[in-house]
C-alpha cells in the first residue's frame, strides 16, 4: 500500500492521506517531541562552542543568521530519540509573520522522512521578537532516520519561505541545510526461487511449491523490533507470475470494506510494493483484505499520480481460521495467495525475470489492535512512518 494510515498509539496514530496509504504513514508516525513550555523568551549571549554542524547562512538579506546545530547523540539507533538544538541570530530587526519550520529528509533523493514543524520554544519566541545581537535557541526531538537523512529549516509565511541569501545553502526551495543525521542499514534481500509447478490459489499454504519456498517474517516497519502478532510471507515465481503467500496471526479478523480499489489500506490488510526497474520512481501497490477485496494501483512517482485505474490482473484467495467480523470470539488468523502477472506491472526489464535480475520490493501488513492502535510491520522497516519510503524498500532476487 502507500502507507496504510496511522499507527501506534502515538507514534502509530498518521494522519489520512488522499494516497491509498497514509500520509508519511505505516508504521507509528513520529512526532516532534518538545521540552516543558517556557514562560518567556530564552536567548543566549553566544552559541556553544561544540556544534555538530556549523552553517553562517543567512536569511532575508541579512536579517538573521543560522549559526548551526547541535546533534545529541550524534550516533542513535533508527528509531532512537535525537535531540536537536539550532541556533539563530538576528543581526538587524527581524521580518514580521513568519513561523518555523524543520523536514527531515532523505540524503539521497530529498524525499520528505519527517515534518517536524512546531513553534520556536512553544511559541515565546516568534521570529519578529528576537531581540538583535542575542541568540535564541530551539531545542526539540526527533527519531532517528533509518538512513542517511539531512534536516532542512527555515521560515515561512502563507504560501512562501524567507528567502536563504546564497544559493548554495540552501536545497533550492529555501530550506536551509542543516545537520546530517543516521546511517544506513542494510537492506534485506529476499532470494526467490522459480516454481516448478505453480501453487493452487485455494488460500492454504499446503502446496509443496510453498514448502520449499523461504519465509521471512515481518517486523516492526518504524523500529524494526519483533511485532506483537505474526506475519510470515513466502515468495515463489514462474514464466508468468510471481506468487506471494502471507499467513497472518490474528485474533480479531474482520474489514468493512468490500469493493475493489476500497480504500482498504485504512482496515486489515497484507500488501506489496514493487519496483521492478529499481529505479526508485516508478511503481506498483498490491493489497488484499481478510474478505479477499484487492486493492492495485501503479505510481509515476513516489506518492505522485496515483492510478487506481490500471488493472493488475492479479488474482487472490483467501483463508480465514476463525469468524471473520465477530470481535466477540477469539480467531487464529488468516492467509492469503497472491498470483501476479508480470505482464502488467511497470517497467519490468524482463518477461519472464532472469536469474540475477533485482528488483525493489517491500512486504507490509497493517494490524488494528484490538481496533484501534495501527500496527505497521514490513520485510525491510522503513524507521519512518511512510510505506512508500522508497529507499527502504529490500531486494528481490531472482533465482
Amino acid at each position: 500500500m502507500h502507507l496504510a494510515r496511522p499507527f501506534l498509539s502515538l507514534l502509530l496514530a498518521l494522519t489520512l492521506g488522499l494516497v491509498a496509504c497514509r500520509d508519511e504513514q505505516a508504521g507509528p508516525r513520529p512526532r516532534t517531541q518538545r521540552l516543558p513550555p517556557p514562560t518567556q523568551l530564552r536567548t543566549l549571549d553566544a552559541a556553544p562552542a561544540e556544534l555538530t554542524f556549523r552553517s553562517g547562512a543567512t536569511l532575508g538579506g541579512g536579517a538573521v543568521v543560522y549559526l548551526g546545530s547541535q546533534v545529541t547523540p550524534a550516533q542513535a539507533a533508527p528509531g532512537q530519540p535525537v535531540r536537536l538544538a539550532h541556533y539563530f541570530q538576528a543581526q538587524r530587526a527581524p521580518p514580521q509573520g513568519y513561523s518555523f519550520f524543520a523536514h527531515v529528509i532523505d540524503a539521497a533523493t530529498g524525499q520528505m522522512l519527517m515534518n517536524a514543524d512546531h513553534e520556536i520554544q512553544d511559541g515565546m519566541a516568534p521570529l519578529a521578537s528576537w531581540p538583535v545581537g542575542k541568540v535564541i535557541e530551539d531545542v526539540h526531538t526527533v527519531s532517528m532516520p533509518g538512513g542517511p537523512s539531512r534536516v532542512v529549516l527555515g521560515f515561512w509565511r502563507g504560501d512562501e519561505r524567507l528567502a536563504v541569501d546564497d544559493p548554495r545553502a540552501q536545497d533550492g526551495q529555501n530550506r536551509m541545510l542543516g545537520p546530517t543525521l543516521g546511517s544506513a542499514p542494510e537492506l534485506p534481500e529476499y532470494k526467490v526461487s522459480r516454481a516448478t509447478k505453480p501453487p493452487v490459489l485455494d488460500g492454504e499454504l499446503g502446496d509443496e511449491a510453498w514448502k520449499t519456498a523461504p519465509s521471512v517474517v515481518l517486523r516492526g516497519s518504524f523500529d524494526g523490533q519483533p511485532a506483537s502478532l505474526r506475519t510470515e510471507a513466502r515468495l515463489l515465481y514462474d514464466d508468468a507470475n510471481l506468487y506471494v503467500a502471507f499467513a497472518v496471526v490474528d485474533p480479531d479478523v474482520w474489514g468493512t470494506l468490500r469493493k475493489r480499489d476500497d480504500p482498504i489500506y485504512e482496515q486489515e490488510v497484507v500488501e506489496i510494493f514493487l519496483d521492478a526497474n529499481a529505479d526508485g520512481r516508478t511503481y506498483n501497490e498490491l493489497q488484499v483484505s481478510p474478505h479477499n477485496v484487492i486493492f492495485d494501483a501503479y505510481f509515476p512517482a513516489r506518492r505522485q499520480g496515483m492510478d487506481t485505474g490500471w488493472d493488475s490482473g492479479m488474482k487472490t484467495a483467501v483463508k480465514v481460521r476463525g469468524t471473520l467480523d465477530d470481535p466477540s470470539d477469539r480467531d487464529d488468523g488468516w492467509t492469503v495467495e497472491m498470483q501476479i502477472p508480470f505482464a502488467r506491472l511497470a517497467e519490468v526489464p524482463n518477461v519472464p525475470p532472469k536469474k540475477g535480475d533485482r528488483w525493489r520490493f517491500n512486504l507490509y501488513r497493517l494490524e488494528h489492535v484490538e481496533r484501534r492502535n495501527v500496527e505497521g510491520q514490513a520485510f525491510s522497516p522503513l524507521f519512518i512512518g511512510d510505506f512508500h519510503a522508497l529507499p527502504r524498500f529490500g531486494w528481490l532476487a531472482f533465482e
